[in-house]
């Protein structure tokens, strides 16, 4: 019995279309998750994310245990209310940023003690702890500890790795705190071996998780290889709970991701993009900072709805982007995470329609088209 309700509603191909109810709202899939890494998406207010269509967004353990600390958000009455998101939260478990402090952490079969980036401080991060942290911050989806494989990695040590992470998913789960609404993932892990991918999904299963992430790809596999990893891996797991592929991604990633059936997905790419003047459209990347768009009287999609596009034009988001203005970063994070929910608005009424296919070929085709500046 799963403290999350996952009802799947249509079926197109690998493609499914559900919905996921929690204590703080229900969550139309396939869906994106901006990321509220420290408590905030950066440069947007809430209701600014909301109006985007964003149903749920994703916090982050490692940043918030360290700043503000997860008793003074539990003070507050938990990160919803702490910084004002009414609506579901996912948090990860802090196992991948952990992993990436190299040279200022020590792993071992307890968990890993790092060196704060802040101040040097010293802590002990166990699957435990991890679990005490998520439910304070009042997390609706709690992402079991793991250890995130890096890449490339032998196949003797993405073994070792991955059954480190299958012992941590199951003291993340003996600590976990089960409330009706609030649900715990596991996570796959593997690396790019589908055997390792595969005894990994029985690993988890044997456990049983509301949802199902799978990690460790986008790692610098390339597009092609993670396609094959879900290809390998995707078929095993449950079919009636969520799956949930992390740190991803592209567009192109999001829509072949979805054909072969994951449900949820979460990636700073549209607001760090929105940051360095990067554009997300139907006709590809762009570059606003590119001299060609000073005059330009349009906005960045003419068939876009969002805020920044009614309201302001190419020319004024250029001049902006070579300003430095702050505002700049708004305008673009906001057009990028309403570029990126109307995507997903697209991919779940073609499923409905029965259509994605057809969808697919018109997003690759748009894609293709002119007007494209590399990032």
């Amino acid at each position: 019995m799963s403290n999350l309700r996952f009802n799947l509603q249509k079926v197109d191909g690998q493609a499914r279309l559900g919905i996921l109810s929690t204590a703080h709202g229900d969550i139309s899939t396939p869906a994106f998750m901006p990321v509220g890494t420290a408590g905030t998406v950066k440069a947007m207010t809430p209701e600014a994310v909301a109006q985007t269509g964003a149903q749920i967004i994703l916090g982050n353990t490692y940043h918030l245990m360290l700043r503000p600390g997860a008793d003074r958000v539990e003070h507050f009455g938990g990160l919803h209310k702490f910084m004002n998101w009414p609506g579901p939260i996912l948090t990860d478990s802090g196992g991948f940023q952990v992993m990436s402090l190299k040279g200022l952490r020590k792993m071992s079969e307890n968990g890993v003690v790092f060196k704060s980036h802040i101040d040097g401080s010293s802590h002990n991060l166990t699957p435990e702890y991890s679990m005490q942290i998520q439910h304070k911050l009042d997390s609706n989806i709690t992402m079991a500890l793991d250890e995130c494989t890096p890449y490339p990695a032998t196949e003797k040590e993405a073994e070792t790795s991955m059954q480190r992470s299958m012992r941590w998913a199951k003291r993340s789960k003996d600590a976990f705190f089960p409330r009706d609404g609030y649900g715990l993932f596991g996570i796959v892990q593997g690396g790019v071996y589908s055997e390792l991918r595969r005894e990994s999904v029985e690993e988890l299963k044997g456990i049983s998780f509301d949802g199902y992430a799978v990690g460790g790809l986008a790692v610098g596999e390339g597009q092609k290889v993670m396609f094959q990893v879900l290809e390998d891996t995707i078929p095993h797991l449950p079919y009636n709970r969520p799956r949930y592929l992390m740190g991803v991604g592209k567009p192109s990633d999001l829509v072949g991701a979805v054909m072969r059936g994951i449900d949820m997905f979460d990636c700073v790419l549209p607001t760090r993009s929105g940051r360095t003047d990067q554009a997300f459209s139907r006709m590809g990347q762009l570059n606003m900072r590119n001299a060609r768009h000073k005059n330009d009287t349009r906005p960045i999609d003419d068939e876009c709805t969002c805020y920044t596009c009614q309201k302001y034009t190419r020319g004024y988001i250029h001049h902006l982007g070579l300003c430095k203005e702050i505002l700049g970063s708004t305008l673009l994070s906001w057009h990028n995470l309403h570029y990126y929910q109307d995507l997903m608005r697209g991919i779940r009424v073609a499923i409905s329609q029965g259509l994605l296919s057809a969808f697919a070929d018109a997003f690759a085709a748009g894609q293709a088209t002119g007007d494209i500046d590399p990032i």
